[in-house]
């Protein structure tokens, strides 16, 4: 949960917001870095509020059904700095679900193993093309740096994937 804490709290930094305007944020910005839904947004905001993270105001505008502003607080603020810290200093092991295929290549003629992995490679050239496409965020370098990570790793996975095709196809 704390890495979802840290998105919804990060992105209450800048301004109180509805919802609404967190989860069309994170789907629309920050697929590459989360595959949080609506629902766990939802819960993960309840929770931050419920251990007095973030402060919640009913608002009402016209014939719209009430909802809900979120805003962070100075525990919050603290919160986010200590999730924010740990984060950039931790280190993690990534588990590739394609590791497991690898694990078991031997099981399959090599004229079966060799296009699966060219058709791995070519979905990672596509990724990283798609990532090469994200705008630039101007002053916010982070996000700009979160892209980059991504696409850094990508081209690693590409490298690998070109080497490894090489090596079974000698």
């Amino acid at each position: 949960m704390e890495h979802r804490s840290l998105i919804l709290l990060g992105l209450l930094m800048g301004q109180s917001q509805h919802g609404y305007q967190i989860n069309e944020f994170i789907e629309r910005n920050l697929s590459t870095v989360t595959d949080m839904k609506k629902p766990t947004a939802y819960a993960t905001l309840d929770k931050l509020n419920n251990k007095g993270y973030i402060d919640i105001q009913l608002e009402q505008e016209g014939n719209r059904p009430t909802r809900k502003v979120y805003s962070i607080n100075e525990n919050g603020r603290k919160y986010f700095y200590e999730l924010l810290l740990q984060n950039l200093s931790s280190a993690e092991s990534v588990n590739y679900q394609g590791d497991i295929g690898l694990m078991f290549i031997d099981f399959l003629p090599m004229d079966q193993a060799i296009p699966a992995l060219q058709e791995r490679l070519k979905k990672n050239k596509k990724l990283i093309d798609r990532f090469s496409q994200t705008p630039s965020h101007g002053i916010r370098t982070g996000v700009n740096l979160a892209v980059e990570h991504k696409i850094t790793m990508l081209e690693a996975e590409v490298a690998f994937l070109e080497k490894t095709i090489k090596l079974l196809q000698s």
